[in-house]
């Protein structure tokens, strides 16, 4: 991965593989989190994307462990010049929302867990309050641009005209811009994207950096109709919820002539179909373990035809 990419309008260079850190500390320990971490930037990565949340939602889990795992790999390993990290506002349990107030205290928090001065990327995590006007939140924001605890800011779970406002806001204030939008999008999620959202980003040349990039697991084969997995990510509305849909069996048998055809994982090709859709700049996938991540970064390499390209997403309509 030494191909870097320009993140939208920001002065930010990314890999185009983003490295989730969503797993760190949840079914990924400390060891195995470092040891993950180390492999991606051996391999030339240098995004990594985490949350002041993650993995709070789950038993034995505590909001804002990903970013100490983070910070600590980054401590011992004396690299934070050289990777580019992503953390997100407005879904702490302690922190929860958009308000000014809250985006600024929890700013001070993610700085303190990922042990840095400043935060490369941040992005407002969900827009679920809309009585917050947006100039309140873009302003919040800039201010935290203008005190060099932010380099660039972005928004994930958005509405189309709440995202356009901001960015309006913005130009005509002069404030902080947001650079990119994190939505949901893989091959059995896509109206989450295309359409209203996509036509924001293309029109206003925003990177698309999709999270559930391979579905929670679902995109790499290992749940079927019919097939019981024992695995913590194994929850309604997870992987598994796709595997009784028609669309889902669909796309998975596509997945798989494909790569077979090619001899690759079917995680592979998934990854390299979302690196051809428009406006996408990197893909973010997460790995529990090391012997995981090869699959991932062979779909920088992956240049499916038109004709794969087109059986994919006929499958996935």
């Amino acid at each position: 991965m030494t191909e870097l990419r320009s993140l939208g309008s920001s002065d930010l260079a990314v890999s185009p593989l983003c490295l989730g850190g969503n797993v760190f500390g949840w079914t990924a320990d400390t060891t195995q989190s470092f040891a993950v971490l180390d492999a991606y930037v051996a391999a030339g990565g240098n995004f990594i994307d985490t949350a002041d949340s993650y993995m709070n939602y789950f038993p034995g889990n505590e909001p804002g462990q990903s970013e100490s795992i983070i910070g600590d790999w980054l401590a011992s390993r004396r690299n934070r010049d050289d990777v580019i990290v992503a953390t997100k506002v407005g879904d702490h349990p302690e922190f929860m929302g958009l308000a000014p107030a809250t985006v600024k205290a929890a700013a001070e928090e993610s700085l303190r867990r990922l042990r840095t001065d400043r935060i490369d990327l941040y992005y407002t995590h969900f827009d679920r309050d809309e009585s917050i006007p947006v100039d309140e939140i873009i302003t919040a924001l800039d201010e935290l641009v203008k005190a060099g605890k932010v380099r660039a800011i972005a928004a994930s779970n958005i509405s189309p005209e709440r995202l356009s406002a901001s960015l309006a806001f913005s130009e005509r204030e002069g404030l902080a811009r947001y650079v990119a939008l994190q939505p949901q999008y893989n091959l059995v999620s896509r109206d989450t994207y295309e359409g209203a959202r996509r036509e924001v980003v293309q029109r206003e040349g925003l990177a698309c950096v999709p999270y559930f990039a391979l579905a929670s697991g679902f995109l790499t084969g290992k749940y079927r109709p019919g097939r019981t997995i024992e695995n913590v990510r194994d929850v309604p509305g997870l992987a598994g919820g796709y595997a009784d849909t028609e669309r889902g069996v669909k796309v998975l048998d596509a997945l798989e002539r494909i790569a077979a055809a090619r001899e690759v994982e079917m995680a592979t090709v998934a990854l390299a179909w979302l690196g051809r859709q428009p406006t996408v700049t990197a893909p973010i996938a997460s790995a529990r373990t090391t012997e995981q991540l090869p699959a991932l970064f062979a779909a920088q390499d992956l240049h499916l035809s038109d004709a794969e390209l087109r059986t994919l997403t006929t499958a996935s309509s």
